[in-house]
C-alpha cells in the first residue's frame, strides 16, 4: 500500500476514535439527565452586565460646593464621594440607604474565571522561575564530590519526593507562614517552587551525566576550572537533553497549582468552585475550567518545542 494510503488510513482510524469519544461523551450527558446552558458560564469569563454603584452607608444624598454628589451619613461619618459624571438615579435630598443602587456603568470587563486564570499564570511563572534557580543548584550540588553537598541535595530530594504537595503546602503555610509571616500567595510560590525544584534537580543531574565524561576532561585539559566548564560546556548540552522531560514538569506545576486553592488563594480552581456555588452550573464550570488549564498547558507545550527544533536546528 502506498505511505500516502496509509496515512490517510490511519488519519481516519485517529477521527473516527475521536468522534467515538465524543459520541460517547454526549451519551452520557443524556443519561444524567442534565440541562446543559452554556449560556451560564459566558459572564464569568466575560462579563458585559452593567456594573452598580451602590451605596455603602444610610444617609441622605447632597450637593458640595464643588458640585460633586456625596452621601451624609445619618451618624455623621465621613460622606461617601460618587464620581460627578455618573448618571444618578437619585435627587439632591434624597434618602439613600446602604446597598441602593445609585447608577450603573456599562462597561465590559473580565469574569472570576479569567481573574482566577490569571493568578494561576502569576504564581505558575514565579514558581517556575524559582523551580529553575533551585533545581539547577541542587542538581549541582547532586553530582558534586564534595560528599556534604550531595548528601544534602540527595536528602532534599527524597523528601521533598516521598511527601505529597498538598501536605507540603499546609506544612508551609500554617507553620512556615506563622513563624515568617508569609502571606498566602507568598506561601503557595514556596511549596510549588520547592516542590518542583526537586523534581528538576533530578531532570538536571540525569541531563549532566548523560554528557559523556570526556566533555569535561578536554574542557579542563584547555585551562578551564570545573565551574567553568560547567557553565560553558556541559550545561549547554544538557539543557538541550534536558528540555523534553522539563517541560512535562513545568505542565505539571501548572495543574499542581490548583493545590494552592486550599489556603484560600483565588486561582482558577477556587475561582470555579465559588462560581458553581452561586450558580449551579457544575459541569460547565468544570469543563470551562478544565478547557483553561489545557490552554496554558498546551500553549507552554508548543512553546518549549518550538524552542527544542530552533537548538536542535543550531547544532
Amino acid at each position: 500500500m502506498h505511505v500516502n494510503q496509509k496515512n490517510w488510513l490511519w488519519n481516519g482510524v485517529f477521527i473516527a476514535i475521536i468522534l467515538g469519544l465524543c459520541a460517547s461523551v454526549y451519551l452520557a450527558g443524556k443519561r444524567i439527565d442534565y440541562s446543559w446552558n452554556w449560556d451560564r458560564v459566558v459572564p464569568f469569563i466575560i462579563n458585559s452586565d452593567p456594573l452598580e454603584i451602590v451605596a455603602e452607608v444610610d444617609g441622605t444624598l447632597e450637593f458640595n460646593e464643588q458640585g460633586q454628589p456625596q452621601i451624609y451619613p445619618y451618624d455623621g461619618g465621613d460622606p461617601q464621594l460618587i464620581d460627578p459624571t455618573l448618571a444618578l438615579s437619585l435627587s439632591e435630598g434624597d434618602m439613600v440607604y446602604a446597598g441602593d443602587v445609585l447608577a450603573s456603568i456599562e462597561q465590559t470587563r473580565i469574569g472570576p474565571l479569567l481573574e482566577g486564570l490569571l493568578v494561576t499564570i502569576e504564581i505558575s511563572i514565579i514558581s517556575l522561575l524559582f523551580a529553575v534557580v533551585i533545581g539547577l543548584m541542587v542538581g549541582l550540588m547532586r553530582v558534586s564530590v564534595n560528599p556534604a553537598l550531595r548528601n544534602l541535595a540527595i536528602t532534599y530530594i527524597e523528601v521533598i519526593r516521598g511527601t505529597p504537595l498538598l501536605v507540603q503546602i499546609f506544612i508551609v503555610y500554617f507553620f512556615l507562614g506563622t513563624v515568617l509571616e508569609l502571606e498566602r500567595f507568598t506561601a503557595g510560590v514556596v511549596a510549588l517552587s520547592v516542590f518542583t525544584a526537586a523534581y528538576v534537580a533530578e531532570i538536571i543531574r540525569a541531563g549532566i551525566q548523560s554528557i559523556p565524561s570526556g566533555q569535561m576532561e578536554a574542557a579542563r585539559s584547555l585551562g578551564m576550572s570545573y565551574p567553568k566548564a560547567m557553565i560553558y560546556v556541559i550545561l549547554p548540552q544538557a539543557f538541550k537533553r534536558t528540555l523534553p522531560p522539563m517541560a512535562g514538569q513545568f505542565i505539571n506545576l501548572i495543574k499542581d497549582s490548583s493545590l494552592v486553592s486550599v489556603i484560600a488563594i483565588t486561582d482558577l480552581t477556587k475561582a470555579g468552585r465559588e462560581v458553581i456555588s452561586g450558580n449551579f452550573a457544575p459541569f460547565e464550570v468544570w469543563f470551562t475550567v478544565a478547557l483553561l488549564y489545557l490552554v496554558l498547558t498546551s500553549a507552554l507545550s508548543w512553546a518549549i518545542q518550538r524552542l527544542e527544533r530552533r537548538l536542535a536546528a543550531s547544532d
